[in-house]
């Protein structure tokens, strides 16, 4: 039996994978927390075979987490388990080292599905992912979105949910400094000069 650390901060969520996998018999869920470093604490406390990630989530984002994961303990596997966009996140999923993605969207066996391919040694990507589909397509997405690091990724995302600067802050465990610099930068790279703009810049690329 496979153990599984579940990072999520909706209990429901939680409570739906815990229930899909235990039920298969094939998992044993030794963990759950809502945030980043609390799942850094529970690798080193446990040992898993199996992280299954959401990639917005406080104090460590969820691709920055799968980086540092990856890099302290490359044998676990890790499964994104998120509601943004496939064709954004999937592919920086993948590129920050994640085993596979699944939308939260998408039936709760795909879960299942995911999870047993990853732990048979195969990744578990959208095929679009998987083929190289480029971010510039005209049917997908804005290509300056590639321009944009991880972490000013989820700040936009904060931004454009009409979260403070303070609340970014605390949630993803920066200064205010930082965040300020942050949103300098992702104004500079998308040629946005406000947070109107910004919104609507993150509504239309599915970024929210």
């Amino acid at each position: 039996m496979k153990s599984v650390i579940i990072v999520d901060d909706h209990p429901a969520i939680c409570l739906a994978v815990r229930s899909v996998l235990e039920k298969s018999g094939r998992y044993a869920v030794i963990g759950e927390t809502d945030n980043g470093q609390s799942v850094i604490e529970l690798v080193r406390e446990h040992k898993a075979d199996l992280i299954i990630i959401d990639l917005n989530i406080p104090r460590i984002s969820g691709l920055e987490l799968i980086k540092r994961i990856k890099n302290q303990h490359p044998a676990i596997k890790l499964l994104v388990l998120s509601a943004q966009d496939e064709m954004v996140y999937a592919s920086r999923s993948m590129q920050a080292g994640a085993d596979g993605f699944v939308s939260k969207s998408k039936d709760l066996n795909a879960i299942l599905s995911a999870a047993d391919a990853i732990m048979a040694g195969y990744s578990f990507f959208p095929r679009d992912v998987v083929s190289g589909a480029k971010l510039n397509d005209e049917k997908q997405i804005d290509s300056r979105i590639e321009k944009l690091s991880d972490r000013e990724l989820a700040v936009l995302q904060h931004l454009a949910q009409g979260l403070s600067n303070k609340d970014i802050a605390d949630r993803l465990f920066i200064s205010n400094k930082t965040v300020s610099t942050y949103k300098v930068n992702i104004f500079e790279k998308l040629g946005i000069s406000n947070v109107v703009d910004l919104t609507d810049f993150a509504r239309n690329n599915k970024l929210v």
